[in-house]
Formats: structure tokens, C-alpha cells, sequence
């Protein structure tokens, strides 16, 4: 089996030129150069038959100096930039500020496989071609410099079975950052469409493993364990998106619901639930307050009851206090032995 360690591409310093210092150089070498050229002109007029080597240094002088005009370049704060030699990787400037580097330094990575799949299927006029070449080379995804500022990803709503096998609704958002920009920019694609991806299949993944409420054991679940669930939403996003070079900062779910096509079942199942509870509240309270009555009324010997007689004022009391409506009272003029 390949180790695919050897694929792993590691980010190295790179330090440019202080834009500057070299903008001076490149002045002071034009002018020099221009200085050198006027001078050949002047000493090919004043001897006609020798060769002026001040010409053709002269104009190779300007023409160096012209090309050095290409390698500035500024980066802004949390910017930085991968530099590419001839298709070899040279290192990475992180510093803010105006820089200069080697003119030669790539300022494209070229196209992604999917750009040059749509141009062999599209049109082949050069018309076509150039403007698909313009946009390809222009592509945040081909860029050589990288933001490394912090993003937010929202997901969209995904339809997931839990772990339960019931059809949930979940979507959350993920902070994420680039760590590494060699691995971002060399070793996936496009590591923004690969941050989208991943994360979509581990929201998938992890919305499988927990049930959405009423968990075996104590168990966390999708809508009453929200910091468990996150704390392994983020840990599974950092495992699959570290070959890009991207940190995850924090994922969350944003959004938790039933599917439509068991939201109404679900939603009787909760009322249930909620009615029941309610229930055995409403009777672990009205039993104390029935043993409360009957010890108030023997203690102040309001009337003496015995067994018979004080079960049917319990069972009264509780018909009272348990019933839906109001009582209707009713006045009793026998006797219970009659």
C-alpha cells in the first residue's frame, strides 16, 4: 500500500523583498539603463566605426528592469501568498505590506480539473477559449493568494436518518480557517468545495449516531445533548478536512426537526408525552394536599371519619382536584349506611 504521507505537501516561510527598497532599486536601474543607452547612441554618432556596447546593454538593462515591474505584489492582513516557480513550490509570504519576489512566480495555479472538463465540452472558438482562460486564471480557486481570515459555512437542510432510523431535518454552520496553505492550495482541488463537501458528509455522519430525543442510558442526544453533539461534529469535520490544511474553529447545528412525512406522528407522540407528565404532577400534588385536609380536619376534630367514610372524601377530593372541569358540588342529606 503507498504511504500517503508522501503526497502531504508542508507549508515553508518565504520572505520577499521589502516592496520599497526594491521600487527604488528598480528606478534607479531604469534610469541607469536608459542613461547607458542614450550614451551608447551619443558614442555610435561621435565614432561611426565602433561598436557601442552601451546599446545592447542599454536595452537589456531596460528590458530586465521592465520585467522586475512584474513582481510586486501586496498582501493585507490574514493574507498570504504561495509561491510557485516553473510548477515547483518556493514557500509562502504570510507578512502584510508591499513585496517584491521573483517576477517568474506564478500568479495562477492553473485550472482545476473541472474548469478544463467544461472547456472540452464547451465551445472551441478562440474567442471561447480566451475568455474561459481569463476566468480560470481569475478563479479565487486558482489564485495563488489565499484568505486566511476566518469563513462560515451553512449548510443547507439535509434530510438524515438518526439513529433510531427516524427521517430528521439538520443543517449547522461551521467556522472554519486555512492553517496550512500548501495543503490547502496543492493538496486537495479546491479546498473551498472541499469544506463544503466534507462538512455535508459529516453532518450526515453524525446525525446517525445519536438519536434525536429519548436516548438509551443517559445518553446524549440530537436535540438535548447540543454540546456533545457539537463537540463531535467538530471533532469529525477537523479529521476529514486536516488534509486540506483547514482548522475548524467551532460547528453547531443551526437547524433540528422532524421530516414532514413524521412531524404530525412525532408531534402527537410529544402532546402524549407532555399530557402524561402534566398528569402525574397534577396527582402527586393532589394526593399531598388530600393527606393534608384529613390530618388538618383531625387535628382540629372538625368530624371523625372512619375508614369507609374517609375513602369516599378521598376519592371526592381527587375527582375534584384531577377533573378536567369544575366541580358541580352536591349537597348530600342522607347518610352513607342508609
Amino acid at each position: 500500500m503507498p504511504d500517503s504521507s508522501r503526497f502531504i505537501t508542508r507549508e515553508t516561510d518565504a520572505r520577499g523583498v521589502p516592496g520599497f527598497v526594491m521600487l527604488f532599486i528598480n528606478i534607479a536601474w531604469l534610469v541607469g539603463s536608459l542613461a547607458l543607452l542614450i550614451s551608447g547612441f551619443v558614442h555610435a554618432e561621435m565614432h561611426p566605426g565602433e561598436m557601442p556596447w552601451g546599446i545592447p546593454l542599454g536595452f537589456l538593462g531596460m528590458a530586465l528592469g521592465i520585467l522586475a515591474c512584474f513582481g510586486y505584489f501586496t498582501l493585507q492582513p490574514n493574507e498570504a501568498r504561495v509561491q510557485i516557480l516553473f510548477g515547483s513550490y518556493k514557500g509562502t509570504v504570510r507578512s502584510s505590506g508591499f513585496h517584491w519576489a521573483n517576477p517568474f512566480y506564478s500568479r495562477s495555479r492553473g485550472r482545476t480539473d473541472r474548469e478544463a472538463d467544461a472547456q472540452k465540452a464547451g465551445s472551441h472558438s478562440r474567442r471561447d477559449i480566451a475568455s474561459q482562460i481569463r476566468a480560470s486564471l481569475t478563479n479565487p480557486a486558482n489564485a495563488t493568494k489565499l484568505s486566511l481570515r476566518v469563513h462560515n459555512f451553512n449548510s443547507e437542510t439535509l434530510k438524515v436518518n438518526d439513529k433510531r432510523g427516524n427521517p430528521v431535518e439538520i443543517a449547522a454552520v461551521v467556522v472554519w480557517r486555512v492553517r496550512d496553505t500548501a495543503q490547502a492550495a496543492f493538496d486537495v482541488e479546491d479546498y473551498r468545495s472541499y469544506v463544503q463537501v466534507q462538512s455535508e458528509a459529516a453532518i450526515r455522519g453524525i446525525a446517525s449516531r445519536f438519536a434525536y430525543d429519548h436516548g438509551e442510558h443517559d445518553e446524549p442526544t440530537l436535540r438535548g445533548g447540543a454540546d456533545e453533539v457539537a463537540l463531535a461534529l467538530q471533532e469529525e469535520l477537523q479529521t476529514r478536512l486536516a488534509k486540506a490544511g483547514v482548522t475548524v474553529e467551532e460547528a453547531r447545528l443551526t437547524h433540528l426537526a422532524y421530516a414532514p412525512e413524521i412531524a404530525s406522528v412525532m408531534l402527537r407522540r410529544q402532546q402524549a408525552e407532555a399530557i402524561v407528565a402534566a398528569r402525574m404532577l397534577i396527582v402527586q400534588g393532589s394526593v399531598g394536599m388530600v393527606q393534608a385536609a384529613l390530618a388538618e380536619l383531625e387535628r382540629q376534630n372538625v368530624v371523625h371519619l372512619d375508614d369507609e367514610r374517609r375513602a369516599a372524601m378521598v376519592s371526592n377530593l381527587l375527582v375534584v382536584l384531577c377533573g378536567n372541569s369544575d366541580a358541580s358540588p352536591v349537597i348530600n342529606t342522607g347518610t352513607l349506611y342508609a
